[in-house]
Parts: C-alpha cells; structure tokens; sequence
C-alpha cells in the first residue's frame, strides 16, 4: 500500500484509509452489523497495509467508486480519501483505487465534466468565513 506523509510531523499513513461510521449501532441501524465481521474486516484491512482509520461520528454516508477515488489521490499528495465500508469486496476495490493510474487526458475529460457541474452557496457560513485568517475557502 502507497503512503502518504501528513503535517508538519510528517506522520506516515496509508494512501487509503478506513470509515469506520457504517460499522456503527447508530449509523446502521436498524441492521446492526455483526461484531465479529467487523473486526474480520478491519483485520483484513491492516493486512492489506491500511493503518489509517476514521472513527469519526461526524460523517455522513459515501458511496464511493473505484474511479472517483482515483481521481482523488491523482489531485494532490495530501488528499488522502477516507471511503467507509463493511464489506471486504467493498475495501478490497477501494484498494486497488490507489494503484489505478488515470491518464492526463482522463484526468482533462473528469476535469472538464466537474466543471459543468454548477456549485452553489459557500463552504462556511459567512460569520465564520470572516473569522478565518487563512483567506477563502470558498
């Protein structure tokens, strides 16, 4: 598994990381997903050189495609997706994302249909936006 270094510390993580919210009571629910599998499947994870979980309770549900997690980890070094999941097929394609490689020009034709897409309203609500000191983020 590829890494990336984060921060200031340079802390070494996994290209890919693990969401851990669908393996949750309160996110599932009412399929409570089994404990044993669970652990199985984080298991599995390590083995596979995944050493970065997210355990946040913040985040909401992501269905996430090979392809979409490629162009991710094409943008910039830093990006590291975080795609939760409680299959093994599931983590086992969300792993091969990181070593698909996207061409320029499939990069330009991702690029240019993003582009398309309008985008509407701001990142953070104004108040918040004018307490920031590192500019926009808009």
């Amino acid at each position: 598994m590829e890494t990336r270094k984060l921060g200031k510390g340079n802390l070494e993580v996994s290209a890919l990381g693990l969401g851990c919210m669908g393996m949750s009571w309160s996110f599932s629910y009412p399929v409570v997903q089994d404990e044993n599998e669970m652990i199985h499947l984080m298991h599995k994870a390590v083995d596979m050189g995944i050493n970065f979980f997210d355990t946040a309770e913040l985040y909401g549900p992501l269905t996430n495609a090979k392809i979409a997690l490629a162009w991710l980890l094409a943008q910039k070094p830093w990006i590291i997706p975080i795609p939760g999941t409680t299959k093994l097929s599931r983590l086992e394609e969300n792993i091969a994302a990181a070593s698909l490689e996207l061409s320029p020009s499939d990069l330009s034709d991702i690029n240019q249909a993003i582009s398309k897409v309008p985008v509407e309203g701001d990142r953070y609500p104004e108040h918040q936006m004018s307490q920031r000191s590192w500019g926009s983020c808009r």
